[in-house]
């Protein structure tokens, strides 16, 4: 009712309708964790292209078996990553004459001005900075010294040049001074620089020097103009235990669907403890974890293969699936030369394609499930390993003629037959973790709304509407909506004691569609008969 009524006349008065939309969440969001070239420790980075990932982990390393699962992941139709990248701190003081910290990032000296590389690794060591005057004396100079309300005598350049293997990337920073303004060279390089940041003293704030440093000189030997920073031991190249894979790093991120922790070294394994970890997280989170065959399976007949191998058990094995095996592809490092890689982020972007395409209740495995930028994978798998292998829960990849390298299967680690999982069905347990998300998130404008008949209404409203949607896009089976879900939420579910407690109970039930693995075809002769 209007707050007043002041003449006799018609009132008009807005009421809310109580309808909330549930909407669905992203399906194929993927994690990588594993060692990177450079790049953020500790700090979860979301990507929507590989460009991303050259620009902020360096691209492509041969130490780094995630940075080829990435560009698998993107190549084969990943939309979205988050990279999580692992790092060993060194535990040995080098001997070489170089400025290691403790925490394996780089400092050096350019003249007074002190600079650390921005994220730990070897990489530093193909850094060189240098500082000039070259531009102090333009207008545009005198312009900005005269805003900034400094002396131009006060500017300076700092250039950073980082020789990749792709080739030299250079960042030049004109007109930064050490007085406290905008323009103010740690700020610069905080906010700007891929590379390089102010050294920080043991406050955590930068450490200006009290004067303008020195422009640069060149090397005697190397006749370079600037600084080279050094690492000294390789310490990207030491072994990574559980310790290094943090995966609650990832509960800085929204959303996780997938997750891929690529073998520590090409030709090597994830240690079972390592998939343990990850696994606990990707139950929490709602998510699949990817898991990459053992290098030992690839000398192995297919009934001599166990998924006992990878220590994956029990109920949370449902948020697991195998591929097997790995498969092999040129490496662009090495002049194309095929080599064999990890399968685990091409898969990613396999089933990140099959959503786009089809919707995450479509199995991501089939013909339409070809592997792009695979030459072949070894072993090639036959009907008959295909025949022993599925029913335990490990997904193939085949190879056929027409259609190249495909999935072949489409079963969680908790899909042997024998074990007659609910959830043996890699698309019927996504399209499970995907409604209990969404609808999770979408029933939060609940808590603390009265616990009466109203309030169950909207629910049912709010969460069959959800459902109706899905059953028009073909998610669950059935001919119509009395078959193919149901969402019950009314004194039955919830009893007096519940309310009580404050509880409100909603049971939802859903009709999966599965997949067609085995297609019989019969055939009769009919001979002798007239038309």
């Amino acid at each position: 009712m209007p707050s007043s009524l002041t003449y006799p006349g018609v009132y008009i008065e807005e009421i809310p309708s109580g309808i909330r939309t549930v909407t669905g969440v992203a399906t194929s969001v993927t994690a990588f964790v594993g060692r990177a070239q450079r790049g953020p420790v500790g700090e979860p980075v979301v990507l929507s292209s590989f460009r991303d990932y050259e620009r902020n982990f360096g691209g492509l390393w041969l130490d780094s078996t995630m940075s080829f699962a990435v560009y698998d992941f993107f190549k084969n139709g990943g939309s979205q990553a988050v990279i999580v990248r692992a790092f060993k701190k060194p535990t040995t003081t080098a001997t070489d004459g170089s400025t290691t910290s403790a925490s394996g990032v780089a400092t050096f000296t350019a003249d007074t001005l002190g600079l650390s590389a921005k994220s730990p690794g070897t990489w530093a060591a193909n850094l060189l900075v240098s500082v000039d005057y070259t531009d102090r004396t333009s207008d545009v100079s005198a312009e900005i010294a005269k805003n900034l309300g400094i002396a131009t005598s006060d500017l300076f350049n700092v250039a950073i040049t980082y020789f990749a293997a792709s080739g030299a990337v250079t960042e030049r920073f004109v007109n930064v001074n050490l007085k406290d303004n905008v323009r103010r060279v740690d700020r610069v390089l905080e906010q700007k620089s891929l590379f390089v940041r102010v050294t920080a003293g043991s406050d955590g704030n930068p450490t200006l020097p009290t004067a303008v440093p020195a422009a640069s000189t060149a090397n005697a030997t190397t006749g370079e103009v600037g600084v080279r920073a050094n690492t000294g031991t390789a310490l990207d190249s030491l072994p990574l235990t559980s310790t290094e894979y943090d995966f609650s790093v990832l509960d800085k991120t929204d959303t996780v669907n997938l997750i891929c922790v690529p073998p520590d070294t090409r030709g090597g394994d994830t240690a079972n403890s390592v998939y343990s970890n990850a696994l606990t997280y990707a139950v929490k989170r709602r998510a699949i974890l990817i898991v990459d065959p053992p290098a030992a399976w690839s000398s192995k007949a297919a009934q001599d293969i166990k998924t006992s191998d990878l220590g994956l058990t029990g109920p949370a094995a449902r948020n697991a699936v195998v591929y097997y095996p790995r498969i092999r592809k040129p490496n662009p490092l090495r002049s194309d030369l095929v080599e064999e890689f990890a399968p685990s982020g091409l898969c990613a972007g396999i089933i990140s394609r099959t959503d786009t395409q089809r919707g995450i209740w479509k199995s991501p495995a089939g013909i339409d499930a070809a592997l792009y930028g695979v030459d072949s994978v070894l072993p090639k798998l036959s009907d008959s390993d295909s025949g022993t292998l599925n029913p335990m829960g490990v997904n193939c990849i085949r190879s056929f003629p027409a259609s190249g390298q495909v999935i072949w299967g489409a079963r969680t680690l908790r899909g042997a037959d024998a074990l007659g999982d609910e959830y043996k069905y890699l698309s019927v347990r996504r399209l499970a973790l995907y409604l209990e998300e969404s609808i999770y998130r979408g029933t939060q404008w609940a808590v603390f709304e009265p616990n009466d008949e109203p309030l169950w209404a909207q629910i049912r409203l709010n969460i069959g509407t959800f459902m109706q949607n899905l059953f028009r896009q073909g998610a669950f089976q059935g001919s119509s909506p009395r078959d193919a879900y149901f969402v019950k939420c009314d004194k039955e579910t919830t009893t007096a004691a519940d309310i009580q407690a404050g509880i409100v109970n909603i049971v939802i039930g859903f009709a999966p569609l599965k997949p067609a693995e085995f297609v019989v075809i019969k055939f009769q002769q009919a001979a002798g008969q007239s038309s």
